[in-house]
């Protein structure tokens, strides 16, 4: 029998570290006992030990809240006032309970989630996957951002904390997993759910126009990997180990993953995160304009060439618009890296941005060639 050394070798390693003594009940292995061996180790992906990296730190987020709610009232029919009160309306409160994901990111017990996971929450429950539960409180969160930052009350208990990486150097193609713990009322299990796909696109901007809903999500990372209910809040983690993004939402026309999903960059979380532990809120940036459409009408009257853009009707004293030099009549094509085409596209472009960051306007001035106006922003009402 022909035997490759390093193979012996690994079969020696297992049997050593079991508290098998070599010299006693050593047998020589097999061919089947190599293959298995090779198998074994080969089974062990960068896969499987990035979701035990992130794991321990993905945790449950059980929401109770309660709503109002009107209904009919409804008397037995033997009952001598049913004639008077069938058919009479009335409001009452209603409790309601829902599960989704969150991610422990600091060893103090700072958890993160999505803001729509625990919007409205009067009690929040966080469940660990080691079975470990502690009640929350909520910090901050965003609306805009859909992002919230709660608190456990573990005391002096040790808490896992997931490796957070970076959104910026994300590839096309690459592997990434998602850890979360999708339809977590149907499973009694702490355990969170593996799912794996690639990134299929980044820099994503979703347009989500509905009145349950503030957000913006822009500059999102789209995956392949399934994401389904109770997965929001739940983390994106690279091949290395490191979070990625937040699972937030899915495109679908079931409601179930068609492998459409969506996760907030992490770099766009951590600032977040940082703003709110902070100062217990993501501060309004000001930059002291009014802007409008600009119709056709005043397109031509004005030679402005199209009706891209937003034209300034004015602009606040002292505001960061002011001191960079734009005036009313201007005409702001470009903020930061985004083209503007209306006030939707003006009010996006400025997701991301935090107080004290810089951001440049191109506006343009009659027919005068378009410039570049620098605004530092500041908080609004400072």
């Amino acid at each position: 029998m022909i035997l490759r050394k390093g193979a012996v070798a690994l079969l020696a390693a297992v049997a050593l570290s079991s508290g098998v003594a070599a010299a006693q009940d050593w047998e020589e292995p097999t061919e089947r006992d190599v293959a298995n061996a090779g198998l074994g180790a080969g089974r062990r992906t960068a896969i499987v030990c990035a979701s035990e990296r992130v794991g321990p730190a993905v945790v449950t987020v059980s929401i109770l809240k309660t709503r109002l709610v009107q209904g009919r009232v409804s008397p037995r029919q033997d009952d001598f006032f049913w004639p008077f009160f069938r058919g009479f309306r009335r409001r009452f409160l209603q409790r309601v309970e829902s599960l989704g994901s969150g991610l422990i990111v600091r060893e103090e017990g700072i958890v993160v989630t999505n803001y729509h996971v625990v919007e409205g929450a009067q009690q929040i429950t966080i469940t660990l996957a080691d079975g470990r539960e502690y009640s929350a409180h909520y910090l901050g969160g965003s609306d805009v951002y859909d992002l919230a930052v709660l608190e456990l009350e573990a005391e002096d208990d040790s808490l896992p904390v997931a490796p957070l990486g970076t959104s910026r150097d994300l590839l096309i193609g690459e592997w990434v997993i998602a850890i979360g713990n999708p339809f977590g009322y149907l499973l009694d299990d702490p355990q969170p759910t593996v799912t794996v796909g690639v990134v299929s696109a980044k820099a994503r901007d979703v347009h989500v126009e509905t009145e349950r809903t503030t957000a913006i999500y822009k500059d999102m990372i789209q995956t392949d990997a399934a994401i389904n209910p109770g997965n929001s809040g739940g983390a994106l983690v690279n091949a290395l180990g490191d979070v990625v993004g937040i699972n937030t939402f899915i495109i679908s026309k079931s409601g179930g993953s068609q492998g459409m999903g969506f996760a907030i960059p992490i770099d766009t979380v951590r600032r977040v995160v940082d703003e709110i532990l902070e100062h217990g809120h993501v501060r309004e940036v000001w930059v002291g304009v009014q802007v409008n459409d600009i119709p056709q009408a005043l397109a031509e009257s004005l030679e402005l060439g199209s009706t891209d853009g937003v034209i300034v009707s004015s602009v606040d004293r002292g505001s960061p618009a002011e001191k960079a030099g734009i005036q009313a009549r201007d005409v702001i094509r470009k903020i930061g890296r985004d083209t503007i085409r209306d006030l939707a596209d003006a009010r996006r472009a400025l997701y991301g941005t935090l107080v004290g960051d810089e951001l440049d306007f191109v506006v343009q001035r009659g027919n005068d060639p378009p410039v570049t106006r620098t605004l530092e922003l500041v908080e609004r009402g400072s």
